[in-house]
């Protein structure tokens, strides 16, 4: 990526029954654009592991985009939602002042599938302020709706925003983009003038070559100018280019919650903790189990935002 400005390596991070690779937040890169958080998800074997469910658990302030690679994961909400997300397409969950959802995998899969893997990005796009209140919602985009196309043997899709000439129809809440570029053989890429906005990448596969340096997956390359957006790909690469125009005020994170009020947070903390189901409705069919406020993470009381 041409004036690569930061590298962020994926880092090991724990998300109750299984492990996942943390790109975002950074301590040197809390947000890109409104991207708050991003988990790397497998690959996961799922006769390796007793139980790849996520049970019950809360959000606000944020919608939460869910894309796979490999595998399937059953989604279910507090909104009555019940939707089987398979690789290529998009759940687009809308938390606003709340929502409960669970991710689960497929009976079927569990048991007549063992040889599955599990492979995707979790990822978490802040609301503006106006909107982080609004009421939540759920949209499934299949992979056939996604804007796709190839220029120059390079594949290119999509997956949410604006960006390149196209349109994603994921209804997203403020400028941003996310792109997937995929090439079998060795190319340059140069797509910085149909970016804006803060820009990064993820490299999944394959190798990146910008400025007389390589790079290699499970990185995220954050470029200082979107517009110089100019990096070669090796044969059989696959990489993300996420970014877009950052929000006017800092976005705080409490486990689940982000919001740019640190009040609000503690708010929604207190509201899980006691489990009141006006703030966080129960998940209809899901409601067993849920996680927990986790005990002896960070808060912000007797802090003020800065």
């Amino acid at each position: 990526m041409s004036i690569v400005d930061l590298v962020i390596e994926e880092r090991a991070a724990s998300i109750g029954n299984f492990m996942v690779g943390r790109l975002l937040p950074f301590r040197q890169k809390r947000t890109i654009g409104p991207f708050s958080f991003i988990d790397h998800m497998g690959p996961i074997a799922v006769k390796d592991h007793d139980n790849l469910d996520v049970d019950p658990h809360p959000h606000i302030g944020l919608s939460t985009l869910t894309y796979l690679f490999e595998g399937e994961i059953m989604h279910r909400d507090s909104l009555g939602s019940v939707e089987r997300i398979t690789p290529g397409a998009v759940n687009w969950m809308t938390a606003g002042k709340g929502v409960v959802h669970s991710e689960r995998m497929p009976d079927d899969i569990r048991d007549n599938a063992p040889d599955s893997i599990l492979h995707g990005l979790q990822i978490w796009i802040a609301l503006p302020k106006e909107l982080q209140e609004m009421e939540p919602s759920f949209v499934h985009i299949e992979a056939s709706a996604l804007p796709t196309w190839k220029e120059d043997g390079v594949k290119y899709k999509l997956i949410a925003g604006e960006a390149l000439g196209r349109k994603s129809p994921v209804p997203v809440y403020s400028p941003l983009y996310y792109i997937e570029i995929k090439t079998n053989e060795r190319k340059k890429i140069n797509i910085g003038s149909g970016l804006f906005g803060e820009a990064a990448m993820y490299i999944l596969e394959g190798a990146v070559y910008s400025e007389g340096h390589t790079y290699e997956p499970k990185h995220i390359l954050i470029a200082n100018d979107s517009t110089l957006c100019e990096f070669e790909l090796e044969a059989n690469s696959t990489v993300y280019i996420f970014g877009g125009t950052p929000l006017p005020e800092e976005r705080y994170i409490l486990w689940n919650f982000v919001s740019d009020d640190i009040e609000r947070l503690e708010q929604a903390k207190e509201d899980w903790i006691a489990q009141n189901h006006d703030a966080f409705p129960l998940i209809p069919g899901d409601d067993q189990s849920y996680v927990p406020f986790p005990e002896g993470m960070k808060s912000f009381k007797n802090k003020t935002k800065k």
